[in-house]
């Protein structure tokens, strides 16, 4: 009779605004109830000392497996823009119940570790004690820092003090191996990429500031956009302002200085977008559902870019892992060089097409190898090409990119000498490679 009486925690979750012992509560009984396929830990604490919980979700949810890649959902980073905190939960609720029984799903599962944490800023949604539709002082941590203008900046100096909220998500990135990103805002309707900041070398100065991987920015937002209900007409939430096809360029809308999904490209190797999913930034409750159906297959169809492009192993000629090696695509470097984690693997989120792949061990000749990608987003997994040097039997030293910013010294250069981007990251690359 017991066992016929048990309601499943999952089930119910009500589409209401959940508070932060609710919200611990919800988490740690879906927890209690799916242990095999989610682990939940906190990465950290709030200034007043509230947990920044995260539910990992997949096959091997506790730890990172060889070949599968890792994938992420922040929400609430400003407290008073709610619906992402919200949908998170749901998205969590759908995807334990959906496992086992809805084939896409369990696929999706089996080959992806799916990281989501509902809330970055837990004092600030605290502190909202009058939901408003524009701006409230609980956008705001509790030390009154805007956090998505606190990380480390590529393009100039960022002044201001690192909260705990920010270095728990930094110390975070640092310990997974995160491809693909995105953080849920409210306040318009339209899906941002990067860069947020620019300088001339990044072609600021046309109002657009492009990053290497541009074309793959671009599919990231109107993947969202695309699947989302509304989002893809563009219209904007007031007649001032439209979004061709929902997405934007975030210098193109506005310059932000210290943003998390530069942070995020550029220091963790990880391609993030920002989703603004709400005119309003705290609607009225009886709107979450709603906002939920309008977002349920785009948060799909999202996750599944995470299987873009190529992915594999550096190893030595005894066949072990070789960490810090640079791997890139020629034609596109970055100026902080994507290297291999500590057992040896690369992701690099590319568009279908013919690319030649440079894996790099510093000190060594570098191995080049053309690769046709198809996309395989469909079958859960990108192309895999490894790569064997069999004259190295070392570890490289732990090489970590300074958290300077790295574009102001390309504008310098670019301003003297007038070289192209391509040639300024391979020097920036270079440099870090040889000191």
């Amino acid at each position: 009779v017991g066992i016929l009486c048990l309601v499943s925690v999952a089930a119910t979750l009500d589409f209401k605004y959940h508070h932060a012992e609710e919200l611990e509560k919800y988490l740690k009984g879906v927890h209690a109830e799916y242990p095999s396929l989610t682990h939940l830990h906190s990465i950290g604490r709030s200034v007043e000392g509230r947990d920044l919980w995260v539910l990992v979700l997949g096959r091997f949810p506790t730890h990172h497996k060889i070949g599968i890649p890792e994938f992420k959902y922040v929400a609430n980073m400003h407290g008073d823009e709610t619906v992402g905190r919200e949908i998170l939960l749901h998205l969590i609720d759908f995807l334990v119940t959906s496992y086992r029984h809805d084939p896409v799903i369990t696929r999706l599962l089996n080959n992806t570790r799916i990281h989501i944490m509902p809330t970055m800023n837990p004092d600030g949604f605290e502190a909202t004690k009058v939901p408003d539709c524009y701006y409230s002082r609980g956008r705001y941590n509790k030390n009154g820092e805007d956090l998505n203008r606190n990380f480390p900046d590529a393009f100039e100096n960022n002044n201001a003090s690192i909260q705990p909220e920010t270095q728990a998500v930094m110390n975070w990135i640092k310990n997974e191996t995160f491809v693909l990103s995105a953080n849920l805002h409210g306040g318009a309707l339209v899906a941002s990429y990067t860069f947020d900041n620019g300088n001339s070398v990044t072609g600021s100065s046309n109002g657009y500031s492009r990053s290497p991987d541009d074309d793959v920015f671009i599919h990231l937002a109107k993947t969202y956009s695309s699947h989302h209900a509304s989002m893809y007409k563009g219209i904007g939430c007031d007649n001032r302002q439209t979004f061709p096809e929902g997405i934007t360029n975030g210098y193109s809308w506005y310059q932000l200085e210290g943003g998390m999904q530069d942070y995020n490209y550029v220091w963790g190797q990880c391609f993030e977008i920002t989703l603004e999913l709400s005119c309003c930034k705290y609607p009225p409750a009886d709107q979450l559902e709603k906002f939920w159906r309008d977002n349920k297959v785009a948060l799909i169809e999202y996750i599944k870019q995470v299987h873009l492009g190529v992915k594999g192993q550096v190893t030595d000629k005894n066949g072990n892992p070789i960490p810090n090696a640079i791997v890139e695509a020629k034609g596109r470097p970055h100026i902080c060089p994507y290297r291999t984690n500590e057992q040896g693997e690369y992701y690099l989120l590319l568009l279908p097409g013919t690319y030649v792949i440079n894996a790099t061990v510093p000190g060594f000749k570098s191995m080049l190898k053309t690769v046709e990608i198809p996309d395989n987003t469909g079958n859960f997994s990108a192309l895999k090409q490894d790569f064997s040097f069999s004259e190295v039997s070392i570890r490289p030293r732990v090489a970590s990119c300074p958290k300077i910013p790295l574009y102001q010294e390309l504008a310098w250069a670019s301003a003297a000498v007038k070289p192209t981007l391509h040639v300024l990251v391979l020097m920036t690359a270079l440099f870090v490679v040889l000191n």
